[in-house]
């Protein structure tokens, strides 16, 4: 198999992970809404254990995570959740940026068709929002500011604290999708005044089909989210549906070692990555967005003459890679993120994003900077 440098789409399972996991299929395998039996208690047990691993990673309390099936999930209720509020409070202002995820963006635009008022800031060739920007969008009326922790496309790390630190007095709801950077970098979720997080199990090492959203108190009042579903009144009736125990548990074990083996992950991760641009930079490479800002797993990079599909389809029997969002590339399209940084056209056809882990070992990069050589050449 080739190697795999495409963790922003999703990550391999840690070992410890999946012992957990195993557990709870083969041996106890109850249902957490249970409540008359062991198999129902040792389940609601390992849920409850979950909530309080996943909490301790975003400094939040146990009982303000709510589990979905995954960040989109959790972006929809965070977004489409707040409308009855807005409309009760008269607050129909909404803020986001151009980079989000189609998971923040298109729920935006459904809220925009009812009726709401949508902006959408801009950003520049750093790939980063300008936290001033942001912030001068905000108005009395508005409800609800979106913004991602860091970028699926370019591993940019927005600025979510300053926005936090800049809406303080402010009754506006601040939400990030923090998706991607969720156990990476470990403070700017942490900020009290970002009152929703969306995370998921499977960019942290976890599961895939298992998510959360983290709704922090404003002193004892939640976020006034509204069910978008409805059904047995799980998850304080915000998310109803059994609770997938195993996967659950799985993505607490993976919040737990993310804390625990955060240091020795990064140090790992930034080696590869001196690695790979020490030998890229060779060919003269176009670097994709401010390199102060990023996170150490992630390079998103073009070479000059060397079209993004030919590249991966040249490599694809060495390393997995891609150019874009995994949630869109069944279409070759113009990356929304690229385009909102005001790329080139022939810069955007030559981006592919390489994104790796600490368990990675032995990635070829040498290799890989002479068949890029080769292509441009025969181009």
């Amino acid at each position: 198999m080739p190697i795999y440098l495409d963790n922003n789409a999703t990550t391999p399972l840690e070992p410890e992970v999946r012992d957990v996991m195993f557990h709870y299929f083969d041996a106890e395998y109850g249902n957490a809404g249970s409540r008359t039996h062991e198999y129902g208690a040792r389940a609601n047990k390992a849920v409850q254990l979950a909530r309080e691993q996943i909490a301790v990673l975003a400094d939040a309390d146990p009982s303000e995570v709510l589990f979905t099936s995954g960040a989109t999930e959790a972006n929809n209720l965070a977004i489409l959740g707040m409308a009855d509020h807005g409309r009760r409070s008269g607050r129909k202002h909404l803020v986001t940026t151009a980079i989000e995820h189609k998971a923040v963006l298109e729920p935006m635009r459904a809220l925009e068709a009812q009726g709401f008022e949508l902006t959408v800031v801009g950003v520049g060739e750093s790939g980063r929002a300008s936290p001033k920007d942001v912030l001068a969008a905000v108005r009395d009326d508005t409800l609800l500011i979106s913004l991602m922790h860091a970028n699926n496309e370019t591993g940019i790390l927005q600025p979510i604290e300053d926005v936090a630190d800049g809406l303080q007095g402010h009754p506006a709801f601040f939400h990030v999708d923090a998706v991607q950077g969720f156990g990476k970098e470990l403070n700017g979720p942490r900020n009290k005044r970002i009152d929703m997080l969306s995370v998921s199990a499977h960019k942290l090492f976890g599961p895939k089909g298992v998510g959360a959203l983290i709704a922090r108190k404003r002193g004892y009042q939640r976020p006034p989210i509204s069910p978008i579903a409805y059904g047995g009144g799980q998850e304080r009736g915000l998310r109803p549906g059994t609770l997938p125990v195993p996967l659950i548990a799985g993505f607490g074990t993976a919040a737990a070692i993310a804390l625990r083996d955060h240091r020795l992950r990064k140090k790992a991760c930034s080696a590869e990555r001196q690695r790979a641009l020490s030998v890229f930079g060779a060919l003269d490479p176009i670097v994709i967005g401010d390199q102060s800002f990023v996170l150490d797993h992630v390079l998103a990079i073009g070479f000059k003459g060397v079209d993004s599909e030919a590249l991966m389809l040249a490599l694809r029997d060495k390393v997995s890679i891609s150019n874009g969002s995994a949630c869109t590339s069944a279409r070759r399209e113009a990356s929304h993120v690229l385009t909102a940084m005001g790329l080139h056209p022939d810069a955007l056809d030559a981006v592919v994003r390489f994104s790796w882990s600490h368990l990675q070992t032995g990635t070829p990069w040498a290799e890989l900077a002479q068949e890029i050589s080769a292509l441009r050449i025969n181009a």
